[in-house]
């Protein structure tokens, strides 16, 4: 069973960082591209970064300049550092994985940033 596990969301004040965590499992994750996506209350699900097993990496418009995406093969994880947060950033964020030769796509349950002060 393929599973893609999100950790490291929380509660931060605007200017705060965060570290987004997604571990996976039951699956080849070397040759995996994984993105990250978030969703927030009342809005469509939006992209925010992705990494393809290459570790070539591209942003969505919305928070780049503001996160960096990285891989550890090794550990099977994927990262999302989040920096300079804003009040529009509060979402749940998601982890999505699918390998780069097809097959199909594998969702994290998400975890919760809110950015409060």
């Amino acid at each position: 069973q393929v599973q893609f596990v999100e950790s490291g969301g929380g509660l931060v004040q605007p200017g705060g960082s965060l570290r987004l965590s997604c571990v996976a499992s039951g699956i080849n994750f070397r040759i995996t591209n994984v993105d990250w996506f978030r969703q927030a209350p009342g809005k469509e699900r939006e992209f925010v970064a992705r990494i393809t097993l290459m570790d070539y990496k591209t942003y969505g418009d919305s928070m780049k300049g503001r996160v960096t995406i990285s891989r550890d093969d090794e550990k099977n994880a994927a990262y999302l550092q989040m920096d300079n947060l804003k009040l529009e950033d509060t979402a749940v964020y998601y982890c999505h994985g699918r390998r780069m030769d097809g097959g199909p796509d594998h969702w994290g349950q998400g975890t919760q940033v809110t950015v409060s002060s």
